[in-house]
Formats: C-alpha cells, sequence, structure tokens
C-alpha cells in the first residue's frame, strides 16, 4: 500500500466521521436517517474495493477505541452491543461490493449517463443490499427480533439510502471528470 493509498483511506474515513456531525434527517415516526453510509458509497465509488472497504475498517477502529465518531457522538465497545451493530459491520463489505462493482461497471473514458449508472447500481447494490444484509441480519437473529420483523422496520431507511447513492454516483461521476488520475483504483 502507497503513501497516496493510506491519505486517500484516511481522508475517506474522515469524510464518513464527518458526514456523522451532519443533524440526522427525522422521517415520520422518529426514523433517523444519517448521512454516514453515504461516506461509505462515496468510499467504494470512488476509492475502488480495497482502499474503499479500509476506511471504514478505519473508522470502526476509532469507534472501537471510543471516540465518539459515529452519528449522535456514539463511540466506545458499547456500540458493539447494540442491536445496529450489523449495519456498522455491513460498512466494510458494502464498501468493497460497491467499489468493486464500480470498478467494473463505471470505467474511465465511458460516456456519462452509462457511467453514472454503474455508480448509482454500485452504490444500491453494495452501499444499500450488502449493508442492510449484514444490518437485518444480526437484527433478526443477533438480537433477538425475527426476520420479518427486522426487514419491516428497516424499510423506512430506504427512501433515504436510496437518495445517498443517488448522491454518491453523481459525486462518483464528478470525480471520475474533474480528477481522472484519483480513481486509479487498487
Amino acid at each position: 500500500m502507497t503513501t497516496r493509498d493510506l491519505v486517500l483511506t484516511a481522508l475517506f474515513a474522515a469524510i464518513i466521521v464527518a458526514l456523522g456531525v451532519v443533524p440526522p434527517i427525522m422521517l415520520p415516526l422518529n426514523v433517523p436517517i444519517s448521512a454516514q453510509t453515504l461516506g461509505v458509497m462515496l468510499a467504494g465509488v470512488v476509492l475502488g474495493s480495497r482502499r474503499g472497504a479500509l476506511a471504514p475498517v478505519l473508522v470502526i477502529l476509532l469507534v472501537a477505541i471510543g471516540l465518539p465518531v459515529l452519528s449522535g457522538g456514539r463511540g466506545g465497545l458499547a456500540v458493539f452491543a447494540g442491536p445496529t451493530v450489523g449495519f456498522l459491520i455491513g460498512w466494510v463489505p458494502g464498501a468493497f461490493v460497491t467499489g468493486l462493482i464500480a470498478e467494473r461497471f463505471a470505467r474511465r473514458g465511458m460516456a456519462a449517463l452509462p457511467q453514472t449508472l454503474g455508480f448509482l447500481a454500485a452504490s444500491i447494490i453494495g452501499g444499500i443490499g450488502v449493508i442492510y444484509l449484514f444490518g437485518i441480519g444480526y437484527l433478526a437473529f443477533g438480537a433477538g427480533l425475527g426476520l420479518e420483523k427486522a426487514f419491516l422496520g428497516s424499510l423506512a431507511f430506504i427512501p433515504g439510502d436510496v437518495i445517498k447513492a443517488a448522491i454518491a454516483a453523481l459525486a462518483g461521476r464528478a470525480v471520475m471528470v474533474g480528477y481522472p488520475l484519483l480513481p486509479s483504483r487498487a
């Protein structure tokens, strides 16, 4: 791993942390939508699979040592005992899958629309699908809610996450156009 890789990984970890400072958007029934998964999607889209997955790993390490870097100022080992830890752990494979799909379907030199759609598909599959797979799985079995309750309870977050996926796709396209050497993914 080069110095550039380390700097970009740290930068996107910082972006994920900074997005935790953004106040959550409250949906009806007091359901908060935080912006941190947008940072996870951006890490995968812009950095690719390997570097993109390392950014949330770094954030999770910061959480584990007790820094309040999650939305709402949460941090510490107690976070890993909570019912939503599956979503947090899902950030790593989510960013990896997002990056992997982006590497395959949103290549440099593509026309704007197919490239943006590739980034959108990557963000939806990895940034929503994979993260929800881990999150709902833990809610259902680890927290004892049952699959149906965990799934239905998570549906309220889908609209906000689709908006975040669209933002990540547009940002990925902008980075590809504005900084053509940055997406030299490793």
